[in-house]
């Protein structure tokens, strides 16, 4: 009966479906949050459309004002939006946090995934290398190759 030789994996076989995962991951990550955020605004847009969010700002303000004289040790700066700085925010700057978001994930993560898949890749070549047979001989030619490099340079 004979035994037959253990196929080594090939580098194809690891690296590819790792770089998927890791392609799909870095989407996920990329897509995720500015899905989640979008969703969650309009929900958020609603609560600080309340009358109460607005006369809680107004309230802020107008205490802000107060405490805005030469009296105390603090100078206070009245706030001069009209409207609460969050309902501004969400309400005319989704775009912009979006885009950044996609901006500095997608380059960082884009940036991380290149390196893992980079290391995958090494990592395979390097176990294929080790399961290649070695030829008898080759460490002691470059054994006298070094050497003789070696002398070369000394005179």
């Amino acid at each position: 009966m004979r035994t037959q030789a253990k196929k080594p994996v090939s580098r194809a076989r690891i690296v590819r479906p790792a770089a998927g995962v890791i392609a799909a991951l870095w989407l996920a990550i990329l897509i995720g949050p500015p899905v989640a955020f979008l969703r969650w605004r309009e929900g958020r847009l609603a609560e600080l459309k309340a009358p109460q969010i607005q006369a809680d700002w107004d309230g802020f303000r107008a205490a802000m004002q107060r405490e805005s004289g030469r009296t105390g040790p603090v100078q206070r700066k009245v706030p001069k939006s009209v409207e609460p700085p969050e309902l501004v925010w969400l309400r005319d700057y989704p775009a912009l946090a979006v885009t950044a978001w996609i901006t500095f994930v997608g380059i960082l993560g884009g940036f991380v995934a290149l390196l893992a898949v980079g290391m995958l890749r090494e990592a395979a070549a390097r176990s294929a290398a080790e399961n290649q047979p070695r030829r008898e001989g080759d460490d002691e030619k470059q054994h006298q190759r070094d050497a003789e490099h070696t002398e070369q340079r000394r005179h």
